[in-house]
C-alpha cells in the first residue's frame, strides 16, 4: 500500500505542471484558475473533515494558517501559473524543484541556522544547474519575458520555503492537528488571495477559452493535484516518516520533463538535461546522509522479515 500510494503521489505531482500548461494554453486566466483550484480543493477537504468531526469551524480563523497559505499557495502558485504562459512545463518543474534549496537558504540567512558542508555544496551545485538551464536564453538577444518568468518561479520557491517552515513549526507545536486539515485551511486562504489578485489583475481578460481542455485541467488539478496528491503526502508521512515522502522531488521533475517532451513537443537539449541533473543533484546531496540511513533501515527490515516469518512458522508447527 505504501509503495502504490507513493508512486501515485509522484505521478500526480509530476503531471500537474503539464496540466497547468494545458489550462493556461486553453485560455484560462492564470490567477483565476489557480484561485478556483485551491479554494475549491480547500473547502471540499475541510468540509469532508468537518462532516467527520475531525475539525472545528473555528480552526479556519487561526492566523498561522493565513500566513502558511500566503507562502505555500499564494506566492508559490501565483508566479508558477503566470510563468507557465511563457516557459515549458518541464522547465517550470525543474525550477520548482529548487524549493528545498530555498528552505536551506532561508534557514541559514533568516533563521541564522548553521548549514553543513553538504547543504552548502548542494546549493552551489543546484545554482549551477539553474544557470545551465537558462544558458540558451542568456545572450545578447535574450527573451526577456522568458527570463523574467524563470526568475519569478525561483523567487516563488521562497514563498514555498516560508510556508513549509511555518507548517513544520505549527505541527510541532500542535501535534493533535491533522496535517490534512492544516493543508485544507491554508489552501482556502491562498486560493482566496489568488481570486482577489485575479479580480484586480485580470479584469480586462477577453481571450477566448477552449472549454474542454480548460475544464479538464481545472478539475484534474483541483481533485488530483490538490486534494488527492497532498492527502497522499500527509498519509505517507504518518505511515512512514517525514523524510521518505519528500523524495517525490527526485522523481516528479523527471516525469514532468518527459511528459512535456512527449505530449507537448517541448525541447530537450543537452544543456536542459545537464542543468536538470545538476538541480536534482543539488537536492539529493544535502539529503544524502538521510538517504543512506533510510536505505540501511530498509535493508535491515528486509533481512529481519524472513527470520520473523520462520519463527512464526516454527511456533505454529
Amino acid at each position: 500500500m505504501v509503495a502504490f500510494n507513493y508512486l501515485l503521489m509522484c505521478a500526480i505531482f509530476g503531471t500537474t505542471f503539464l496540466v497547468i500548461k494545458v489550462g493556461v494554453a486553453a485560455g484560462l486566466p492564470p490567477f483565476l484558475s489557480a484561485g478556483i483550484r485551491f479554494t475549491a480543493a480547500g473547502l471540499l477537504l475541510f468540509g469532508w473533515m468537518f462532516a467527520r468531526r475531525k475539525v472545528r469551524f473555528s480552526m479556519l480563523f487561526r492566523k498561522e494558517f493565513a500566513f502558511i497559505g500566503a507562502g505555500s499557495t499564494f506566492a508559490t502558485f501565483a508566479v508558477l501559473y503566470w510563468a507557465e504562459q511563457h516557459i515549458d512545463s518541464g522547465m517550470a518543474a525543474i525550477l520548482s524543484a529548487t524549493g528545498p534549496m530555498a528552505i536551506l537558504l532561508m534557514q541559514s540567512v533568516a533563521l541564522r541556522q548553521r548549514s553543513s558542508i553538504l547543504e552548502r555544496a548542494g546549493c552551489i551545485i543546484g545554482l549551477l544547474g539553474v544557470i545551465t538551464l537558462m544558458l540558451p536564453e542568456l545572450h545578447a538577444q535574450a527573451n526577456v519575458i522568458w527570463l523574467v518568468s524563470c526568475l519569478l518561479v525561483l523567487l516563488g520557491e521562497f514563498g514555498y520555503a516560508a510556508g513549509s517552515l511555518l507548517t513544520r513549526r505549527t505541527l510541532l507545536r500542535n501535534p493533535e492537528l491533522p496535517p490534512v486539515a492544516l493543508n485544507a485551511a491554508q489552501m482556502i486562504y491562498g486560493g482566496i488571495g489568488l481570486l482577489i489578485l485575479s479580480a484586480f489583475a485580470e479584469r480586462s481578460w477577453s481571450q477566448p477559452i477552449d472549454f474542454l481542455p480548460a475544464a479538464g485541467s481545472l478539475i484534474y488539478l483541483t481533485v488530483a493535484g490538490s486534494m488527492l496528491g497532498h492527502s497522499l503526502y500527509a498519509w505517507l508521512i504518518k505511515a512512514t516518516n517525514a523524510f521518505f515522502p519528500s523524495t517525490w522531488l527526485y522523481i516528479s521533475p523527471v516525469i514532468a520533463l518527459g511528459l512535456g517532451a512527449l505530449l507537448q513537443g517541448e525541447r530537450l537539449s543537452l544543456l536542459t538535461l545537464a542543468g536538470s541533473l545538476l538541480v536534482l543533484a543539488g537536492i539529493v546531496i544535502p539529503r544524502w546522509p538521510d538517504l543512506k540511513v533510510y536505505a540501511a533501515s530498509r535493508s535491515r527490515r528486509r533481512a529481519v522479515a524472513p527470520a520473523d516469518r520462520n519463527i512464526r512458522e516454527s511456533e505454529s508447527v
